[in-house]
């Protein structure tokens, strides 16, 4: 009898300890492998934020963050703050614009050596004044196309078990904006030649994509003040060069651009430097769209 009870309970720890072995398989497999980190992606500002998010979808296991709030436009000036610092070390791979946009680099690479930086820019012929290289390479769609590749082989590197998903993604995304480019052959062909001064760099992109001349620059933000002879130097370009048109952004432009329309027959496009906004995947599409109506209004007859 008594070996009888000792058989029973080494049967009831036999059941116990394998019921607890197929509750683990089971549970391991209904949730998949949950050992897997999750891998935590930061942009330098809004523009690489939109790209980078097209890219990413919803790649499982993914988190996006954006450094910067998405108003504050080009980081030409922009100084890391202790939170700043903080999100960065807990990044798996940082995108930015590179070009020198993001002038505190130095730093985030001596402070985080072991940090994967992908360079938007990296494998673009930026344009040049001969001085200083104009990194506001978003401004045209045919590179911004390349960026958006650059952003996707760069996560797939890093994070090889969703490789195939950003690569969909970014195919998907590449196909509107090749319509978006496409649109604006017919524009080109109206606008090439056309003698034009630009109040933001970034423009310089534009006047490229659509085969314009350069005049003048003049890059205004709001901290900027203007010489008068800055303004005699438009009035210049307009009189003896022929310029009859001004690129502007209306946010920091358009007080001098009524003051350049007092002074001379010259017309104003103000359009979207597309630098910052609202975080929605089509905001770079929607902007861009727009600024091609514009100068489709102007130019397509």
């Amino acid at each position: 009898m008594k070996n009888k009870y000792v058989f029973v309970v080494v049967m009831l720890c036999v059941i116990l300890v394998a019921g607890m072995g197929f509750t683990n398989l089971y549970v391991n497999y209904s949730e998949g492998d949950t050992s897997k980190e999750e891998l935590t992606v930061v942009t330098s500002f809004y523009p690489m934020y939109v790209a980078a998010m097209n890219v990413v979808g919803d790649a499982p296991g993914v988190k996006l963050q954006n450094l910067s709030e998405p108003q504050t436009g080009c980081l030409h000036d922009f100084q890391l703050t202790p939170e700043d610092m903080k999100l960065l070390s807990t990044a798996d791979v940082f995108i930015i614009n590179g070009g020198g946009i993001e002038a505190f680099m130095e730093d985030v690479a001596k402070a985080y050596p072991n940090l994967t930086i992908v360079s938007t820019c990296e494998y673009l012929e930026l344009l040049s004044d001969g001085d200083e290289t104009n990194a506001h390479a978003w401004m045209s769609v045919g590179m911004y196309r390349e960026m958006v590749q650059t952003i996707a082989m760069g996560l797939a590197k890093a994070d090889p078990d969703n490789r195939a998903l950003y690569e969909e993604n970014a195919e998907i995304y590449d196909s509107k904006l090749m319509r978006l480019e496409e649109r604006q052959q017919t524009v080109a062909e109206a606008a090439e030649g056309t003698d034009v001064i630009l109040f933001h760099e970034a423009y310089d992109y534009v006047a490229d994509d659509y085969g314009m001349q350069v005049s003048c620059v003049m890059d205004l933000d709001e901290e900027r003040q203007v010489s008068a002879g800055e303004v005699s130097e438009v009035l210049r370009a307009i009189n003896e060069d022929g310029a009859s048109l001004i690129l502007a952004e209306e946010l920091y432009g358009k007080s001098m651009a009524e003051t350049v329309q007092k002074e001379a027959d010259v017309s104003v496009i103000y359009l979207d430097p597309l630098n910052r906004g609202d975080y929605e995947a089509d905001s770079y599409l929607l902007g861009m769209e727009h600024n091609i109506e514009l100068l489709e209004a102007y130019f397509v007859k």
